[in-house]
């Protein structure tokens, strides 16, 4: 299992709608509006890299209100 933070860049005033609208998504730990250089941090899960990608790519990213993200994979070091 592959667990990853996605930092999200929203529409101004768009934070809230967006972490509601993934909080519901297949995969998603938990997603927060937060302050700060990023509007929405997620916390999600997949079975590897490629489908957390997919995702990211095919999910997370087509929520309307987003303009950007970066996804960090978590390491166990």
């Amino acid at each position: 299992m592959v667990q990853a933070y996605i930092l999200i860049q929203t529409e101004v005033g768009k934070a809230a709608a967006v972490a509601g609208e993934i909080a519901g998504s297949p995969g998603v730990i938990s997603a927060e509006d937060v302050t700060g250089p990023y509007d929405v941090i997620v916390r999600a899960e997949a079975e590897n890299v490629d489908l957390l990608g997919k995702m990211v790519v095919a999910k997370i990213q087509n929520v309307e209100g987003i303009t950007r993200t970066l996804t960090c994979p978590v390491v166990h070091l």
